[in-house]
């Protein structure tokens, strides 16, 4: 009965570790799309700002170009840097909360596994 409830234990420790690790490496990407974002809004930014005010200046819209002047391409360029920081942030704030719930998930596996050594010998019998 107790190697019963044992096994569910661990089948629900696996489950979960399983789950945040995803969820830690959707954030992780999410995260690096972002930087990058903000890393072309930022280079775009340092190369629109010394340009003279009267230079013509265009936008990318998907094959085609649309003339538009410098003041509009490098608000949209400040924006999608603020915005692209903000989300930084917040994914970063995810991935601690996440990083710590896996932590103790570890920790939960850790302890059942001492207080029930014989799980471990059948555990390593399942997997190979």
């Amino acid at each position: 009965m107790a190697d019963e409830a044992t096994r569910a234990a661990f089948m629900e420790i696996q489950a979960s570790m399983i789950e945040l690790t995803g969820k830690l490496k959707q954030v992780q990407n999410q995260m690096r799309n972002k930087e990058g974002d903000r890393k072309r809004a930022f280079l775009t930014l340092e190369e629109l700002r010394p340009l003279p005010e009267e230079t013509n200046t265009y936008k990318s819209i998907g094959r085609t170009f649309v003339l538009e002047p410098k003041t509009v391409l490098e608000g949209e360029q400040e924006q999608k840097l603020k915005d692209s920081e903000a989300a930084v942030a917040s994914l970063q704030t995810s991935k601690e909360y996440l990083e710590k719930q896996v932590a103790e998930v570890e920790n939960n596996l850790r302890e059942l596994l001492q207080q029930e050594p014989g799980i471990a010998q059948q555990i390593m019998s399942m997997s190979m």
